[in-house]
This record gives structure tokens, sequence and C-alpha cells, in this order.
């Protein structure tokens, strides 16, 4: 029988569509290096994407923060390695559902949405493919609203599936062009196309402004400050200009965090509205 998914420091799944349909690969780490196994239609481009998508093309040699935690993090951290998936559309769906709500409703109306519209992971596991993009541009609000969607993020998430083809070439663009292209969808602003940028593209530099807890999180890390915003978030990343994304997944990575004050953002239910 098919197992459910567990990563370990040694080894982890990766689940998702390629070009040539769904795929599900295993990443193993041993004395020997590293050892991938790939399963479905697009497990050779899976085996052919590995590299990148496990971070091995990533260079940090020229990455020298300034005396301080990052300095101390990065050192600690010599092996972290930022990947990219190279597969947008896979990275626009939860990142959208996770637009103006808390992490735990965006991944139940994510499992929900795979479910319901994906299809089980080829491979020894017990795990669902997300849905292509064809089949969400054929969906409506009505369609997602029993899923804690409401309006606004099921009318992004619809126009970006319509304009998935126009959205996978920027992979091909320059940084400038490809945060353009993606933000000229009704929807999408800094805050999802750097998300998206980071994970698919590969940008080094991203910066989620936008967020509810990234700027405490900076500012708490970088100046010992409870609470930031993103003007002064921005300018505490300004010393690893270049490699940001990098500062702030080591901040993440050391286990970082501000000060919390007050009750916990609600759930939100849109079931009834």
């Amino acid at each position: 029988m098919p197992g459910q998914p567990t990563s370990t420091r040694t080894e982890g799944w990766w689940i998702g569509t390629a070009p040539t349909g769904p795929v599900t690969a295993h990443i193993r780490r041993d004395a020997g290096g590293l050892t991938v196994e790939a399963w479905g239609p697009g497990a050779g481009w899976a085996l052919e994407r590995a590299p990148r998508l496990l971070g091995l093309d990533d260079d940090a040699d020229g990455f020298d923060p300034p005396a301080g935690l990052v300095r101390e993090l990065h050192r600690r951290a010599r092996g972290l390695r930022l990947g990219s998936t190279g597969r947008v559309f896979d990275s626009l769906v939860p990142t959208i559902l996770g637009q103006r709500v808390t992490t735990t409703a965006a991944k139940r109306s994510f499992r929900g949405i795979t479910r319901r519209w994906g299809r089980p992971a080829p491979g020894p596991i017990d795990a669902w493919t997300p849905p292509a993009a064809a089949v969400l541009a054929g969906l409506s609000y009505v369609d997602l609203h029993p899923l804690g969607v409401e309006k606004s993020r099921a009318s992004i998430l619809i126009e970006a599936a319509r304009r998935s083809s126009r959205l996978d070439e920027i992979l091909t663009m320059s940084r400038d062009d490809a945060y353009r292209r993606l933000e000229a969808v009704t929807g999408i602003g800094r805050w999802t196309s750097a998300q998206v940028m980071g994970s698919a593209w590969g940008d080094g530099d991203a910066v989620p402004t936008g967020d509810f807890h990234l700027p405490n999180m900076v500012a708490w890390g970088l100046a010992g400050e409870p609470r930031g915003n993103d003007a002064r978030m921005l300018e505490l990343l300004e010393p690893f200009a270049g490699q940001r994304r990098r500062a702030i997944v080591l901040l993440k990575h050391g286990g970082v965090h501000a000060p919390k004050y007050g009750p916990k953002t609600a759930v939100r239910s849109f079931e009834t509205q």
C-alpha cells in the first residue's frame, strides 16, 4: 500500500506537474551523495531538472554579509541552497490562496482544491498532484466558494490559470520583465510575485513586501525592534542587496521570531458569505 510522504534531514518528496504531466520525485542524501528517483509522465523532466530544484547551481560564494546575525547564520548553514522549481503556476496557486488569510486557512483551501480537481500522485505514496491550469481555468467562483476561497482570490486564481501559458514565459525573461508580466494580472502584487519569483524563477533577491509577519521578523532579527514595516524591512535588508531572499531564508531557518503581542489572527470562513 502507498505510504504518506514524509520528509527528514536526509530525504524528502517533491510532488507537482511537469510540462509532460504529473510527477513525484524522491530525494535521498547519503554518504555517496544525492539520489533522485521519479515516477509519472513528468519523471524525465524532473530528473533533468533535479540539480536546479535542489539548488545545486546556487552559488553562495559571493554572499559576504556584514558582521551580525545573518553572517553567523550563514556560517552555520553553509550547506543551504536555494532551489527553483521552474513551475510558475504550481507556485502561484498556493501563493494566491495565501493572500490575506492565515496559513492554516490557505492550506485547507489548497488541500480541498487538490483533492477535488487534482489527480493521485504517481509513485509509491499516498498523495495528490495539484490540478492543471486548464482545469482551474474552467472553474467559477461558485466552484471555489465552498472550499473557503472568497470571490477576490477566486477571480485572481482563475485569471492566472487562464493566462498560465503567458505566465510560464517569465522563466525565459529578465528579472524586471518577469515581475512586470506577473503583476500585469489584476490582484497579483509584489507579495505574490516575489514569492513566485523566488520559488519558480530562482530570484535570490526576492522580497515579498506586504507580508503580515516578515517585516517584524526582519526588524527583530536585524535591529532588535519588535515591530517593523515594509520601509524599515527594506532599509535593514539593504546591506544584502542582490541576496535579500537568502538573508530572509537564513533568518527563518535560524528560527528568528518577533515577540508576539495580542490575540492571534482569527481564521476567516467564507462558506456563508
